[in-house]
């Protein structure tokens, strides 16, 4: 089976990449949130990306995932729980956490989560990369987002 252009049918990937965002974000920080969990993907997981895009008058674009990202939503709890899981699933994970809408730089968002130990921090956010089977194990109880 083809999809329009000649294209072979979508492939059904062997791993996930998803994004779980605190449901009571406003719009625009979910939006920026979501922005920043998934460049953690795409720079620690590099097999992830694509090749670049260049289009008919030889304009080049920079590559973007190879895959879809899944996004969800969920309370404290739900991301608690995600983050508790993923940790103990060993998968690639970026956080968010409420401090990081203080800082103002890279080297403050970094030292902002180092500050807090991993049991108290407070989520706004997370991405992960792995498995399959094991990415919807983690993101158990969260909704997809609206």
């Amino acid at each position: 089976m083809t999809e329009p252009l000649g294209f072979p049918a979508p492939l059904r990937f062997a791993t996930k990449i998803a994004v779980l965002l605190r449901d009571d974000l406003p719009v625009w920080q979910r939006l920026n949130v979501t922005a920043f969990l998934v460049s953690g993907i795409a720079t620690a997981v590099p097999e992830v990306l694509g090749e670049p895009y260049l289009d008919a008058g030889d304009v080049s674009y920079l590559p973007m995932f190879r895959q879809p990202v899944l996004v969800f939503a969920g309370g404290k709890e739900t991301l608690t729980g995600a983050h508790g899981r993923a940790l103990s699933r060993g998968v690639s994970l970026s956080v968010f956490t409420s401090d990081l809408f203080g800082t103002g730089h890279d080297a403050a968002n970094r030292a902002a989560v180092r500050a807090v130990p991993t049991a108290d921090l407070d989520l706004v956010g997370l991405a992960v990369y792995g498995p399959r089977v094991a990415v919807d194990k983690i993101m158990k109880g969260a909704a997809m987002h609206p």
